[in-house]
């Protein structure tokens, strides 16, 4: 049987979330909590991957077991994880149900903070000064009239295509917070950050909104921003159809 597991996690002393030699990840650590728990191996299938430093509020994965699972998974696996992750729930899904394939979309958010603080730090980016929300915003939406973000890209990356459709890109204020929401079926490594950081520097005046109809059509990484560091990045919501999901449930 196939499920379908709900989690939470604090990026920052992770190399991201795919398992990797010599470094720690999210989904080393939640697959030997799986196994040592279960009793047999256990392979989970997130629905995208982290960069190193990312967090996620909301993430999903898939595995597959044919024993049964006892009702209190959930409960037992945030008792063997560290306190970094936690897994808010299991629901069983149909076999042929795939976390990143049937993924409808994800959305990310990133905070900048305008006053140095902190306890604010980890989780959002400082910078002095004030930014110019108007010309932010629009030109978060021009990024909605594009399909290919090449210029977004980690170059030398192995996608076959840079094809994304963003259904949402917005930046709202909040008590000295620029807070940006973006929303797409998928996303390139490294474009959210590429994204925020070309869009900061239009903030601050150092381009223009018509620069980046060029930098766009470039197709060239080197053409756009800088990329913001990762602490402040976190993967909010995944949105799935509602036929994949049966009726085992089991929640912390």
């Amino acid at each position: 049987m196939r499920y379908f597991v709900f989690f939470a996690y604090n990026g920052a002393g992770y190399h991201g979330w795919q398992s990797q030699p010599n470094a720690l990840t999210v989904q080393q650590e939640m697959e030997q909590a799986f196994e040592t728990l279960l009793q047999e191996p256990i392979a989970l299938t997130a629905a995208g991957r982290t960069d190193a430093g990312v967090h996620a509020s909301f993430m999903v994965a898939h595995f597959d077991t044919s024993n049964s699972l006892p009702e209190n998974l959930c409960f037992l696996l945030n008792q063997y994880l560290s306190n970094a992750i936690s897994i808010n729930r299991i629901q069983n899904v149909s076999d042929s149900a795939h976390a990143r394939f049937d993924a409808l979309s994800r959305t990310y958010q990133y905070t900048i903070s305008s006053v140095k603080n902190p306890f604010r730090y980890p989780y959002q980016y400082y910078i002095k000064g004030s930014l110019d929300l108007a010309q932010m915003n629009a030109s978060a939406a021009l990024l909605l009239e594009y399909e290919d973000f090449e210029c977004f890209s980690k170059v030398n990356t192995d996608v076959k295509t840079f094809m994304c459709q963003i259904e949402k890109a917005h930046w709202e204020s909040l008590e000295n917070q620029y807070i940006f929401t973006i929303k797409a079926n998928r996303f390139l490594r490294n474009m959210v950050r590429a994204i925020v950081g070309t869009l900061i520097e239009i903030g601050q005046g150092k381009r223009t909104l018509d620069s980046l109809h060029k930098t766009l059509r470039s197709k060239d990484r080197s053409q756009a921003g800088y990329s913001v560091p990762a602490h402040a990045l976190f993967l909010t919501d995944i949105e799935y159809p509602k036929t994949l999901f049966k009726q085992y449930d089991s929640k912390d």
